[in-house]
């Protein structure tokens, strides 16, 4: 509130300087922050040396590949992103976004299972909605998408994402479940699967780390069970060709399992064991919360998975 306020707090601080260092921080480079604020490169040099000395800190070091942040200089980027978004949507009083006019490019975030699952519907809702839109997909996962946000590399994500930073928002979109896909014959005609079967069977699975234990193992052990993973792979769109040619078995989130009998003809059947379903949220930085195209675009993506009520926010799903 206004009253509590200290004003002698901002004497000697340049709000332009703030923008300066949120740049710095995002670039990690004085020359490439200079052609961002369209500066020469001695004065965004010696906007770093003030700000160095305001905050009592290096706040960018040489490293590796440029200049690397500093701790303080990371928690100051957390902190002064929002707050400056909240000065420039009081400032800049921007219009209301009207998608059949904009010609606004997202850049968003996916897994490539929620790109096979979601961007054709998603591409169709533009098409009518926002015909001069842009998308650009990038791949994104659970390890490296907090970064990619706070990097501004993403405008959005949609995945299974853990918890994050304070400043990271998350919008429930949907709960799916998990099935077995595999070949026919590997799992019967019928579509059913003994937890005896299941552990006999070779297993490929999708992880971004290359870890041979995962979900499914943890749940598993549980049991006292082990299964024999015989592939890993960063990719959920490798496994059906790899399916059609191997007796082996993979456990997929279900939503592509649909697609994957359609055009593989393969075979699903539920898990035969306790597995948790994989909750999806829509994230992105505090930073957007009032960027109100990106509230649209949010919109729509929800509309489109509501349509499938199996996978609404905080069910099961079949």
């Amino acid at each position: 509130m206004i009253g509590t306020i200290r004003e002698r707090d901002f004497r000697g601080v340049d709000l332009n300087l703030l923008v300066t260092l949120l740049v710095l921080l995002r670039e990690r480079s004085v020359s490439k922050a200079a052609g961002c604020l369209h500066l020469g490169q001695p004065a965004v040099s010696g906007a770093l040396a003030r700000l160095r000395e305001l905050f009592h800190d290096e706040l960018l070091v040489r490293g590796k590949g440029g200049m690397q942040p500093t701790q303080r200089g990371l928690e100051l980027q957390a902190a002064l992103a929002p707050a400056l978004a909240e000065v420039q949507a009081v400032v800049s009083d921007a219009p209301a976004f009207d998608p059949a006019r904009s010609d606004r490019s997202f850049v968003v975030g996916l897994p490539d299972w929620i790109d096979t699952w979601l961007l054709p519907g998603l591409l169709a809702r533009l098409a009518v909605e926002a015909p001069q839109a842009r998308l650009a997909i990038v791949a994104t996962d659970r390890f490296r998408v907090a970064d990619m946000l706070l990097q501004e590399q993403l405008d959005l994500a949609i995945g299974a994402f853990p918890a994050g930073p304070a400043w990271q928002r998350s919008r429930p979109l949907a709960t799916v479940p998990y099935c077995c896909v595999a070949r026919p014959g590997v799992i019967g005609a019928r579509g059913r699967l003994t937890l005896k079967q299941f552990v006999a069977l070779p297993h490929l699975m999708v992880t971004y780390r290359g870890a041979f234990h995962g979900t499914v193992d943890d749940a598993l052990d549980a049991l006292g069970l082990k299964r024999r993973v015989v592939c890993t792979s960063p990719r959920f769109s490798s496994l059906p060709r790899v399916l059609q040619q191997v007796p082996a078995i993979a456990t997929v989130p279900q939503v592509l399992a649909a697609g994957w009998q359609r055009d593989f003809g393969l075979v699903r059947a539920p898990v035969p064991l306790p597995l948790p379903a994989s909750p999806v949220a829509i994230v992105h930085h505090a930073s957007r919360d009032k960027d109100p195209a990106l509230r649209w675009l949010c919109g729509v993506i929800e509309a489109l998975v509501a349509e499938d009520g199996a996978h609404a926010p905080g069910r099961r799903g079949g």
